[in-house]
């Protein structure tokens, strides 16, 4: 058997072979005596002339079912006939995908007698390494690695008889180069660009939409993928389950991205930050991964002693640095940090006045004596309370907005600080996964790269 091409129909599960036949038999009705007849050695008779093996491929596919070219056969004087008709054989080959780009597949052609038996037409093997390779032309997606031949004899219930076959097992292996280059690096790259997406701000407005179009790029690699292998659920091939593994990587860094943004577009007025997920996202994510706020370094230390000061109900002033002691660190009135002052000016005296035996003394700023005149005393002091009320109900009010906003500010600042931590551990999270997966697929193949 001589093969020198070979073709893999992968999607419609067909071989496709070149192959040339090599039959050879002895006819005793077609000896001749040499000297008898000039000569002459060898004769080419076409084979419709004289009697020759009628062996026919089992597991043809061709629409002929025998796809071989009709050559004559050469009858020599002894009566050998030899004959090698050429062919392109169509068989049928059951696709293994399981390992896929990576695949070793096993084609088998059973050739044998139509319609005798192994009493009238024994079958046998002209060498034991099976088929002849030494013509062979290589094929840019497949390597052939070997052609073993065996002679079978079958019987069956009917009959005595046995019946004959020989059996070649064309054994190919996939060259790999072509897929790691066109369809494994560009998905670890689009991977990549996925992972990559979550070093991007929220504020940019590119992070959601740069994780969509890279799920949709893998869903056209994927589709490529799918389109050149033939449909079965028997299995599922090796690039298949790692497509899938990145596809839902993407997906889940897409519904990661949502949840990025929801939090980082939060806001008091929408929101309350429970403890549990201040506790978590506020101090010990941020401290398990060392992301620490401007000019404020979380350690464990500042996380227990926040946490004590949160049960004794004492305020943190954030200027002031966890070293002091908690009575300076206890904030002071709001009114007092408005007005920078020590403390709030509701708890001292007016300046220049005070009373004594209800009796106002004001002071002339130009050198005057004091007056004593307690209605005109009354009336001055009556007014200057009135004007301080309206004063301080103002202030009150300046207080109250700016604590609301600080507030706010405050939580907007924290939900903004939980989605960097977020986004922080989604990076890590999912770069580890797809190295990960990346080396286990690339590990598990039997072999990687076949130039």
């Amino acid at each position: 058997m001589f093969s020198f091409y070979c073709f893999k129909d992968e999607k419609n599960q067909l071989l496709i072979t070149n192959t040339w036949l090599k039959l050879e038999w002895n006819d005793v009705n077609l000896r001749w005596n040499e000297s008898d007849y000039g000569g002459i050695k060898d004769l080419r008779i076409p084979p419709y002339k004289i009697w020759k093996p009628d062996v026919l491929m089992y597991n043809s596919a061709d629409e002929g079912f025998d796809g071989t070219y009709q050559t004559k056969v050469v009858v020599s004087s002894d009566g050998t006939c030899l004959y090698i008709p050429p062919g392109i054989f169509k068989s049928t080959c059951k696709i293994d995908i399981t390992w896929f780009p990576f695949d070793d597949q096993r084609c088998k052609m059973k050739f044998g007698s139509w319609t005798y038996s192994g009493w009238q037409l024994d079958l046998q093997l002209q060498s034991e390494d099976g088929g002849d390779l030494s013509d062979f032309i290589k094929n840019g997606e497949w390597d052939l690695i070997g052609c073993p031949g065996k002679r079978n004899a079958i019987y069956y219930k009917c009959c005595p008889e046995p019946y004959v076959d020989v059996t070649f097992e064309i054994v190919i292996r996939r060259r790999t180069l072509y897929y790691f280059c066109n369809l494994i690096l560009p998905c670890v790259l689009i991977a990549s660009m996925a992972v990559l997406g979550f070093t991007l701000p929220p504020d940019c407005g590119e992070k959601l939409s740069l994780g969509v179009t890279v799920l949709l790029s893998l869903t056209v690699f994927l589709d490529m993928v799918t389109g050149s292998m033939p449909t079965t659920s028997e299995s599922v091939p090796l690039i298949g389950t790692y497509f899938n593994c990145i596809m839902f990587m993407v997906a889940s860094s897409v519904v990661s991205t949502v949840l990025i943004l929801n939090f980082h577009h939060r806001s008091a007025d929408t929101h309350e930050m429970s403890p549990m997920v201040k506790s978590v996202f506020l101090q010990w994510l941020p401290w398990v991964l060392r992301i620490n706020r401007p000019g404020e370094k979380i350690t464990r230390k500042s996380i227990m002693m926040t946490n004590k000061m949160k049960e004794l109900g004492m305020k943190v002033r954030p200027d002031y640095p966890l070293e002091y002691p908690l009575e300076e660190r206890s904030s002071k009135s709001l009114l007092a940090n408005v007005l920078d002052i020590d403390d709030d000016f509701r708890a001292h005296t007016l300046p220049h006045t005070h009373t004594t035996n209800n009796t106002a003394f004001i002071r002339v700023p130009h050198g005057g004596h004091s007056v004593d005149d307690s209605h005109l005393v009354h009336t001055c002091m009556s007014s200057c309370t009135r004007e301080l009320n309206l004063i301080l109900k103002e202030i009150r009010m300046i207080t109250d907005k700016m604590r609301k906003k600080d507030e706010d500010d405050e939580v907007r600042s924290d939900w903004k600080f939980a989605a960097m931590v977020v986004d922080r551990l989604c990076l890590i999270v999912f770069t580890l996964f797809t190295v990960t997966a990346t080396v286990a697929v690339l590990l598990s193949a039997p072999h990687i790269i076949v130039p």
